[in-house]
Formats: structure tokens, sequence, C-alpha cells
């Protein structure tokens, strides 16, 4: 059976039914999503390396309890932060550290010009939200989770992930704006005494309107 075309529940119910090939094919789908994940709350590449790999080993142990009637990806991921949780319960998270690149388009900065802008939108999430206002942000965007599957992963009712996803966008809006107005504010006054246009030095300021067409999507 050729497993390229297989849905992940397929390649679920092929796994319960003892196809180590079809585990392996979620593997391969998932191990570089699961990484990025788990990766936000590492120090280093080793420990983000060893709870993805200790993801795939218990749902493989309990692949006979997925039920097809969810999305693979959602069960995948509770695994994942379930994982993340143990391994990190008596560690600090590191906050100031570079968020990993995504290649995913469904995400609040997927209109911005460059890949470094968005790298600086989820930055700035990591730093300003709490822990599991980021994980709703995440699941929602870059994984493209429905607001059911990110209670799924949460434990959390579908309500309190809206909450959770409206709080965030409120304080991502007021973070963005204090982004923008600082360099603005630092670029009019360099002309005002040079009188002339500055043509560089200034931080490129991140665009708030064209982060803030998405929060018609993180809203209620």
């Amino acid at each position: 059976m050729k497993f390229d075309s297989c849905s992940d529940e397929q390649l679920a119910l092929e796994s319960q039914r003892g196809s180590l090939v079809a585990f392996e094919a979620l593997v391969l789908r998932y191990e570089r999503r699961i990484y990025r994940f788990v990766a936000q709350w590492c120090r280093d590449g080793m420990d983000a390396s060893e709870i993805t790999q200790e993801t795939f080993v218990r749902a493989y142990q309990n692949i006979g309890q997925f039920k097809s009637r969810y999305r693979f990806s959602a069960w995948l991921f509770t695994i994942a932060r379930h994982k993340s949780i143990d391994h990190h319960r008596a560690a600090p998270i590191a906050f100031e550290r570079q968020i990993p690149e995504f290649a995913d388009t469904a995400d609040p900065a997927q209109l911005l010009e460059d890949q470094e802008q968005r790298v600086e939108i989820w930055n700035l999430a990591r730093r300003s939200l709490p822990e599991l206002q980021f994980q709703a942000l995440w699941l929602r965007y870059v994984e493209d989770m429905q607001v059911k599957e990110v209670a799924k992963v949460l434990r959390k009712t579908q309500m309190h992930v809206k909450v959770l996803l409206f709080r965030a966008r409120r304080t991502m809006a007021a973070g963005l704006a204090k982004e923008v107005q600082s360099p603005k504010s630092k670029v009019q006054s360099q002309e005002k005494d040079r009188g002339s246009r500055v043509e560089g030095g200034a931080k490129r300021p991140i665009h708030v309107s064209r982060f803030t067409f998405q929060s018609s999507r993180l809203s209620l």
C-alpha cells in the first residue's frame, strides 16, 4: 500500500493494524513540526530533539488509543505538550531566544514583508505573552488548528481558548504599536534636527496595520 496519498488519520489506522511503515510516514510528516513546537521551551537543540523522540515513542506505544474521529495532529501535539511539561517541570524556560523558523503560512505574520519581520513577531509574542496564550496562538496560526483542536491539546474549553486568543491579540497589538512608534519617533526627531531625510540608521518599523488585519481572525 502506498502511503504518500493517505491522510494522517488513515496512516494512524494502518499503524494500529501493525504497519511500522505507516507510522514512519507519520514521523516524516510531523518530526519537524513537533521539534519546532517543543523547541520554544528548550534551552538547546538537544533537549528539543530528545522531547521530539520521546513524543513519537509515546505515540507509537499508545497508537491504539487514537480515535479516528479526531485529527491526528491534535492527538500528537497533546502528547508533545505533556512531554515538554514533564521534561522542563523543574527547569527554567528561556524566553530571550530566537523562535525557530517556520514555513507554515497560517500565522499572524503571514503578510509581513519578509522572514526577518515574521521572526520579530514571534519573538515579541514569546516575550510578551503568558505561556498558555503563546501556545494557543502557535497552535491556532502556525499549526492551523481549529479552536476545538487547540482546546483538546491544551485541555481547556473552547471558550477558554477563544479568550486566550483574544487576550493574546490585544497584547500583541499593543506591543506592535510600541515597536512602530519608537523607531518612527526617532526618525522624525532626526529629520527635524538635520532638516533632511534620514536615509538609514533607524530600525525598519513593523507594519502594525498589516498585522491588525488579522485581528478579526483572533477575535471572539
